[in-house]
């Protein structure tokens, strides 16, 4: 007869001062810690040495938080996080002595998160899914989902997981080139996404770049607009189109753009005017990486409507994944 391995009770070291009851099985609470009586931990949580929980913060399961670190009122922890070390966060943005606002403002670190040692985390924050915030970091606006942030203010140097990344004129994937012939194209691993090689004239007055449909443009435009003038440290996009395909390339300067299907993930720097990349849709797509003076020519298969636009991330998995079944 099989017995059902037992429910493991949680841990408290015997100098851990925890008055909360709401703690789950197999969490362990170390030294020098101390949980106040409303706040709410999950299960198989490591807290270590001299953490301090306040009344009012949700931590999910399997989370790890680091020496030294102080979970303030308002903060929402999603399971698998990590805080590293005396990772610092903040729930009002006006602190005065004895002055207590009417509520703290709500800082949210989504799954599967990771903080390094000595991030400073400003109010009002959200830190997506997976995001990895650099060690010492000051994040002084919201991280997106899979994202890699470093540096005071905290900018995007990176995604997690990117699985095709191509850079250059000559560009490639998976050990093949993509030629300088026009029409020439390579299939990324994100479903219906194709960068090619766009047709290009030169003589002696200079370069010239004609785009025509099935001459380089996948599809018969509606909508063509520019981006420009935007911050390195900027990012645009973060969102997918119901039914809308897009077509990017550079007219001047280099952006890295991030195409996601929900289950697969790739980078491309467009880098040189004869370089397209065809987005489906249902297709979650951001550019960042802008080089001073860049500017990135889009081409849409339909006009402007602000009901195409998914905007959520997990709304957009959930789409995706569906569509893709």
């Amino acid at each position: 007869m099989n017995e059902s391995s037992p429910t493991p009770v949680p841990f408290f070291h015997p100098q851990a001062l925890c008055e909360s009851e709401h703690i789950g099985a197999g969490t362990r609470v170390w030294a020098f810690a101390h949980v106040l009586p409303g706040a709410k931990i999950g299960g198989d949580c490591n807290i270590c040495d001299h953490v301090f929980i306040e009344n009012d913060v949700v931590v999910g399961d399997r989370v790890t938080v680091k020496c030294g670190v102080q979970l303030w009122d308002g903060l929402r922890v999603g399971n698998d996080v990590f805080i590293g070390p005396n990772a610092t966060f903040t729930n009002d943005r006006v602190p005065r002595s004895k002055q207590y606002p009417e509520a703290f403002h709500q800082t949210v670190v989504h799954d599967g998160a990771s903080i390094g040692a000595n991030a400073t985390i400003l109010p009002g924050v959200t830190i997506g899914p997976e995001a990895m915030v650099g060690a010492g970091a000051v994040v002084t606006r919201d991280v997106p989902a899979r994202t890699t942030v470093v540096g005071n203010p905290a900018r995007i140097i990176g995604y997690a997981a990117a699985g095709n990344i191509l850079s250059g004129d000559a560009a490639s994937i998976t050990g093949r080139t993509l030629d300088s012939t026009p029409g020439a194209s390579l299939k990324l691993d994100v479903r219906g996404c194709t960068v090619s090689r766009l047709p290009s004239f030169t003589d002696m007055r200079g370069k010239l770049l004609p785009l025509e449909k099935d001459r380089g443009l996948p599809f018969a435009p509606a909508r063509i607009f520019s981006v420009y003038g935007v911050a390195r440290d900027s990012v645009r996009g973060e969102h997918a189109h119901l039914a809308c395909e897009q077509f990017l390339y550079v007219v001047s300067g280099s952006v890295s753009v991030v195409v996601d299907d929900g289950h697969r993930r790739a980078e491309v720097t467009l880098d040189h005017p004869t370089i397209g990349l065809h987005i489906p849709a249902l297709i979650w797509g951001v550019q960042y990486k802008f080089s001073p003076g860049s500017v990135l020519m889009v081409a849409a298969s339909l006009p402007y409507d602000a009901e195409d636009y998914v905007h959520d991330y997990e709304r957009f998995l959930v789409l995706a994944r569906g569509n893709s079944a």
